[in-house]
């Protein structure tokens, strides 16, 4: 009988566990589902704007681990220069998914903070928490990412050795199509910086040829190189190209941000202009 007893209290016991955890799984799911639905309705506004910020809430507040919600709720603090309100809702995305959030989070420090350190930081991170796979914030390899913000920091030697690394890659992988012109761009700058005119050289050459011809930068730094070699004709006729393109629109530029050694009009009118002076 004492037997019969413990063993209808055990059963009773793990069906009642069962029962808590159905409905905990049932609870969850029925917040997640809210959630989604609010979010949904909330992103049909501006981004940014009151309804969009306060519905974006709403759905954190139905379920705090709805992360794309979480991340979202990050955005605008970021696009409005608020790095006080960004970061810390960011980092309780990046809790949720770390995977993810962290090589972003490399990319967001690299072009909204320029702070070179952090954004290779958090992509060096990305190589380990995803060791078979090169994680591509912004559709661009980390390699190439890298690339850049060692340009930031001035280390030429390790820029062009993440540039080489992507670029071999996607090559490798593709085509030299798909690799994105701006790594040739901004390779070519980390060789000329550090005073090797010939690689330099190159690196615009394949720019402007995988850029259909049209690059104001890549003509812009091949005019400044032939003008260093004392190739004044040939320099001013590429200036002239560099300026047509510039005006055409076919220039280094970023969304919301300026580019990494962005050019503008007066750099173009400057060179132009001490050429004709020799």
């Amino acid at each position: 009988m004492e037997k019969l007893l413990k063993s209808s209290l055990s059963i009773i016991i793990v069906f009642i566990l069962f029962s808590c955890q159905k409905e905990s799984t049932t609870n969850s799911l029925n917040k997640r589902s809210l959630a989604e639905k609010r979010y949904k309705k909330a992103i049909q506004f501006m981004q940014g704007s009151t309804p969009f910020q306060n519905g974006i809430a709403e759905a954190v507040e139905i379920d705090p681990t709805y992360e794309q919600a979480v991340y979202e709720l990050s955005v605008a603090h970021l696009k409005r220069g608020m790095p006080h309100e960004w970061k810390p809702q960011y980092n309780k995305a990046v809790k949720l998914d770390s995977a993810n959030r962290i090589p972003w989070r490399g990319y967001l420090y690299l072009w909204f903070y320029r702070d070179y350190k952090k954004a290779i930081e958090d992509f060096d991170a990305s190589d380990v928490l995803t060791p078979n796979f090169i994680d591509a914030p912004q559709g661009l390899s980390v390699d190439a990412w890298r690339g850049i913000a060692y340009l930031g920091l001035k280390d030429y030697k390790k820029s062009i050795y993440y540039f080489d690394k992507y670029i071999n890659k996607e090559i490798e992988d593709f085509s030299e199509k798909s690799v994105d012109v701006t790594a040739f761009l901004y390779q070519g700058i980390a060789y000329l910086e550090s005073g090797d005119f010939i690689n330099a050289q190159a690196c615009f050459d394949r720019l402007i040829k995988n850029s259909y011809g049209f690059s104001a930068d890549g003509k812009y730094y091949k005019a400044l190189i032939l003008s260093k070699q004392g190739k004044i004709e040939d320099a001013k006729i590429m200036i002239d190209a560099a300026l047509k393109d510039f005006n055409d629109g076919y220039y280094n530029k970023r969304p919301y941000v300026e580019a990494l050694r962005q050019l503008y009009l007066g750099d173009y009118n400057n060179l132009k202009l001490s050429l004709s002076k020799k």
